[in-house]
């Protein structure tokens, strides 16, 4: 019975520890979209998600840096991603859900080159 208990009890704990381990996306509305549009000044290619910095106007005009969050690179690289996607100075349009505090930045919902070539995401 002890022998029973505890192989329930270590496969409970091998679902618990994965889903404590990855971090919440409450800090975005989701219910509200945003397009951002600017110049790409960094691309971060990392686990456990990618992260766009894009350099632009503010909702008062004034310049601010977007730090804009998205999938895994193992998700995105099967929808044609890489560590290329984006250079510092790409000029870009892309749409996210806002972060819920006003700061700027957001989560990645989809995004098009200056010459409309699209980007991932709900784009294709």
């Amino acid at each position: 019975m002890k022998i029973r208990f505890l192989c329930i009890v270590a496969a409970a704990c091998m679902v618990a520890v994965p889903a404590f381990a990855h971090h919440s996306f409450a800090m975005f509305d989701y219910n509200k979209e945003v397009t951002v549009t600017g110049e790409v000044s960094e691309f971060k290619w990392a686990n456990p998600h990618i992260h766009i910095y894009i350099k632009a106007p503010d909702s008062t005009g004034k310049v601010a840096e977007y730090e804009i969050e998205g999938a895994t690179p193992d998700n995105l690289r099967k929808q044609g991603w890489g560590k290329e996607t984006f250079k510092p100075g790409d000029k870009v349009s892309v749409t996210i859900h806002p972060l819920k505090n006003g700061s700027p930045g957001g989560m990645y919902v989809k995004g098009t080159f200056a010459d409309g070539k699209p980007v991932g995401g709900n784009n294709q």
